[in-house]
């Protein structure tokens, strides 16, 4: 049975509505400016189209992106979990956004909470740890929080604190703040989590590591990264 394009029923073609939800979704860009930038190319859409776009298609994306690199971080035991929470303001109320990042800055998990206690942290590895396995180390800092979860779990000898230890997990939220200014925060605790998890996946697929590699390594990734992108959800 042949599958159905998910664009089967827009009249825009399918290049557009993908370079519209990169361009919102990649970069610290509102929907207007999202519509100007499209406007300078000869493509005239409304921001609202464009926010239907992205609440349509981008979870679809990240779904895709997510399926193709499950396997192949799951292949790998020698894993080195960075585990840390931020603080995030949703109609002015204080929620906390869990995020698990790998040893080479993979976001692997985002999962957001109105609470910072045991119950939250346990639920959050284990989601993490159902989709990619068990790790070989947990980094965390000295929030006790986790030090329980991970006892429940029965891998408390995993876990690792320190100073400057964290750093991969701190420097991992730069880019979700950049977006959460740009788009003025948020008003629901459903709509975060749908971003992130969406902000997550497509993070992952054009990060480069652009500071680590030769200039002509990087290139090549980053077209294979872009053409990958293009084939997304294409019947």
């Amino acid at each position: 049975m042949t599958k159905r394009s998910p664009f089967r029923y827009f009249k825009t073609s399918p290049e557009v509505i993908r370079l519209a939800v990169m361009m919102y979704v990649r970069f610290p860009l509102s929907l207007r400016n999202v519509e100007d930038l499209l406007h300078e190319r000869g493509i005239d859409v409304s921001h609202e189209t464009i926010r239907f776009w992205w609440n349509r298609f981008g979870p679809l994306f990240a779904s895709e992106i997510r399926k193709r690199r499950v396997q192949q971080l799951r292949s790998y035991s020698n894993w080195r979990w960075h585990l840390d929470e931020v603080f995030v303001k949703i109609n002015g109320v204080q929620h906390y956004l869990w995020r698990a990042v790998d040893h080479e800055g993979e976001v692997l998990e985002s999962y957001v909470t109105k609470r910072r206690d045991k119950v939250a942290a346990l639920k959050f590895m284990k989601k993490a740890m159902k989709r990619y396995g068990k790790p070989a180390a947990v980094v965390t800092d000295k929030l006790r929080s986790y030090g329980a979860a991970m006892k429940v779990i029965g891998n408390a000898e995993k876990q690792e604190t320190g100073r400057w230890k964290n750093n991969r997990a701190e420097n991992s939220h730069l880019p979700f703040r950049r977006r959460e200014r740009a788009m003025q925060r948020f008003r629901r605790m459903r709509s975060l989590q749908k971003f992130v998890s969406v902000h997550a996946s497509v993070f992952n697929h054009f990060n480069q590591e652009r500071g680590l590699s030769r200039r002509d390594h990087f290139k090549q990734n980053r077209t294979a990264a872009l053409a990958e992108w293009r084939g997304l959800c294409s019947a």
